[in-house]
């Protein structure tokens, strides 16, 4: 038994991102059916770490359990809901790393998930067809569909290779996945589809704006250090501002051919430059 923990440490540690968010979910699953199974006996609840970890479309609920809007997002109703959201996690994730940085692929799953719970609660608590009713939501989801969003935004004319089919460009992929929401945001599963559709909001907004669109942590001040010493420092040149112009001018330039030609129609130069600034 130790020797089966020790391999599985050793691949959790030497995993990519995408190993370690999809052992993390299968752990926090077996959690859920396991302990909270076995929890339920004691608390008289169907399943407490379901109650505790998911997010209520409730209000009053929520403000109890703030936490929920992140932790909801690695949490599953049932054994293939995980497993279709981990083999599209696999997939779209390890595509995304061929041209952003692991750190990135975290953000956007973590805030994917923010803003598919955001969307959720104020869609719950705002239309009248959905005040009132008890719902909530879990599942990996909406930090996906921000990944797939973030990517189609990037490169639309990418395209992947289905079996029967034959190659498909990343545009279409995604438009299907949202038009599937859209159409079904009257069936059991609105919550779900809200949540998918605030996902794919953050995917399109943070590559769209890049850096000109960030959420800041309000608490950052407080936990800084303040200096005694006061330091001057001196205006940014405008040789500095013109580097940065041209090298915007330069990434507009190669997504449009992208948009026009497809990924494949890049130099080598230009794809070098293109992973080099997906890594800031």
């Amino acid at each position: 038994m130790n020797q089966i923990f020790s391999q599985l440490k050793q691949k959790y540690q030497t995993g990519s991102l995408v190993e370690k968010l999809i052992f993390v979910n299968i752990i926090v699953f077996i959690l859920t059916y396991f302990i909270g199974g076995v929890g339920s006996f004691f608390y008289n609840q169907n399943n407490f770490f379901l109650d505790w970890f998911s997010l209520p479309a409730n209000l009053s609920y929520f403000i109890e359990r703030p936490w929920t809007v992140v932790t909801y997002g690695f949490l599953h109703g049932d054994f293939f809901h995980l497993l279709f959201n981990l083999i599209y996690l696999f997939f779209i994730g390890n595509l995304f790393l061929d041209y952003f940085t692991p750190k990135k692929l975290l953000n956007f799953y973590l805030m994917g998930t923010i803003f598919g719970g955001v969307l959720f609660l104020v869609s719950y608590n705002y239309f009248p067809a959905l005040q009132n009713t008890r719902a909530t939501l879990v599942g990996a989801s909406s930090g996906i569909m921000a990944i797939l969003v973030g990517l189609t935004t990037y490169m639309p004319n990418y395209e992947l290779k289905f079996r029967f089919i034959g190659f498909v460009k990343l545009w279409i992929v995604t438009l299907i996945f949202i038009g599937i929401d859209l159409i079904s945001l009257s069936d059991n599963n609105t919550g779900g589809h809200l949540a998918h559709l605030g996902g794919a909001l953050y995917g399109f907004l943070a590559i769209y704006y890049g850096t000109s669109f960030k959420i800041s942590n309000p608490f950052k001040k407080l936990f800084q250090k303040k200096s005694p010493l006061k330091t001057a420092y001196k205006s940014k040149t405008n040789k500095k501002a013109d580097t940065t112009h041209d090298t915007q001018q330069k990434i507009n330039v190669i997504l449009d051919k992208i948009s026009k030609s497809g990924y494949e129609s890049l130099s080598k130069d230009e794809k070098d430059f293109l992973f080099q600034q997906g890594k800031k």
